[in-house]
């Protein structure tokens, strides 16, 4: 729910089965129904969630004001490599309806990771931002992980925003600067909790990035700069024999050339980005003992900080 300046008006955005419906107030008590979208658009394969609308500029806009509307819809089960996921819509509200951009068929994931889901923002954020958070788990597995005394948590806060990539239109999703605050010394290898910067000097070959342990276990991860796309394998990444369905390599499309990564490890999680913002990728990993070895393809600089 918000309220619009430029409408006068409440805006209340209700999931309802495989559609999101749209209701409009003056006051918070009476509410209009005004209409619904997602008739034969994007992925059907789960019950729509969780959902939220909201405006945000485009990125080098070619005039002032450029913006568009997005509608977040988050599915399960229906998401890229199964399970739960964050879709979402571009286009135009002009407080009665939405309209989408692109064609009824096509899918639009904010992360290709297998753990991003329930994502909502923050309306009214200072500056104008647009911040989200999203659950990080999936209902494949979401009662089995093996934590105690927890089930997940949340992915770290996201800014949002929006570039084009061949005429279409896409959401941008970076590290909020707040994170910035938590960065600690300097390190030389990574830490139980730790954000990694990677430098790609390269454009020619691909480039691997390898986590790893004593006990073997491993998170890799490469860029593929010719084909446009990242990929992460945690197959190998720790304990995995709780699901079936926790083995996965996942993969994302770059939408152009990659010069910079931001990698968030915790515990039991991966968070990567591009940091223009351009993919991202959060997947869970439960290693018996965290990751101290960083291992990169040559052409690549690489830098450490310890998270507080």
């Amino acid at each position: 729910m918000f309220w619009s300046e430029e409408y006068g008006r409440w805006y209340l955005i209700l999931a309802a089965g495989q559609e999101m419906q749209i209701y409009s107030s003056a006051n918070l008590k009476q509410w209009k129904y005004e209409s619904s979208f997602g008739h034969d658009y994007g992925n059907h394969g789960g019950v729509w969630e969780c959902p939220d609308l909201f405006r945000l500029p485009i990125k080098n806009a070619t005039s002032a004001g450029q913006d568009k509307w997005v509608l977040l819809c988050n599915i399960n089960p229906g998401g890229p490599f199964g399970g739960s996921a964050t879709q979402y819509f571009t286009g135009h509200f002009d407080g009665h309806r939405f309209v989408c951009d692109t064609k009824p068929e096509v899918t639009k994931w904010m992360d290709y990771g297998k753990d991003h889901y329930a994502a909502v923002s923050f309306d009214n954020a200072p500056d104008g931002r647009r911040v989200a958070l999203a659950w990080m788990s999936n209902w494949q597995y979401g009662n089995q992980v093996p934590t105690q005394q927890f089930r997940s948590a949340n992915s770290v806060p996201r800014d949002l925003g929006l570039f084009v990539d061949q005429g279409e239109t896409y959401v941008s999703v970076t590290p909020s600067r707040e994170l910035l605050a938590l960065r600690g010394d300097k390190v030389s290898h990574p830490t139980a909790a730790c954000e990694i910067l990677i430098d790609l000097r390269s454009q020619a070959q691909p480039t691997t990035i390898t986590l790893s342990n004593a006990h073997h276990e491993q998170v890799v991860m490469t860029y593929q700069p010719k084909d446009h796309t990242f990929s992460m394998d945690r197959t190998a990444s720790g304990i995995t024999d709780f699901s079936n369905h926790f083995k996965a390599i996942t993969i994302a499309p770059t939408h152009g050339k990659l010069t910079q990564l931001r990698l968030f490890i915790d515990k039991c999680s991966v968070e990567a980005f591009d940091a223009s913002g351009r993919m991202a990728m959060t997947n869970l990993v439960f290693p018996r003992v965290p990751y101290d070895k960083l291992t990169v393809s040559k052409g690549a600089r690489v830098t450490i900080y310890d998270l507080k």
